[in-house]
Parts: structure tokens; sequence; C-alpha cells
């Protein structure tokens, strides 16, 4: 149960990723380039995705609430990363 649990916990947000490219502009509106999505998507999910929602409702500007989401989605991402290497 705990591994299917896993694979969710990485999935997810990924497959979030994938529908947002294919449906909207938003990452072509938050970020600059297109590397930092893709290594988003390699390492950092929810981080990247909480990045673009922080840029596209805040005007380009990490601030206030958004840095505390942000903050919350590298932690996160580290709690996965981290759950990974105890198995």
């Amino acid at each position: 149960m705990a591994v299917v649990l896993v694979i969710i916990a990485l999935a997810l947000p990924r497959i979030l990723m994938i529908f947002v490219k294919l449906l909207t502009d938003w990452f072509a509106r938050a970020y600059d380039t297109t590397i930092w999505p893709l290594l988003g998507w390699l390492f950092l999910p929810y981080t990247t995705l909480a990045y673009m929602a922080a840029m596209l409702n805040n005007n380009h500007k990490l601030g206030g609430w958004w840095t505390v989401l942000v903050v919350a989605a590298v932690l996160a991402d580290l709690g996965v990363f981290s759950s990974l290497r105890r198995k």
C-alpha cells in the first residue's frame, strides 16, 4: 500500500503538468524559457506548479502568501524525495 502511495505522489503532479502544458499557455506566460518547466517536471514538480501559480496570479512577483505556497511546495518535493530514500 505504501508503494502505491509513493507512485501516486510521484505521478500526480507530473500528469497535471502535462495537462496544463497541453491545454493552456500558463507555462509560457509564467516562465521565460522551456528549460525550467522541463527541469521542474523531472525534479521538483510541486514547486514548478506553485511557482507558475504565483507568477500568474501576482503579476510576476513572488511575495506574500505566494512565497508561503512555493516554500510549502519545496518542502513537499523534498518530502517525496526523502520518503523514496528510506525505502
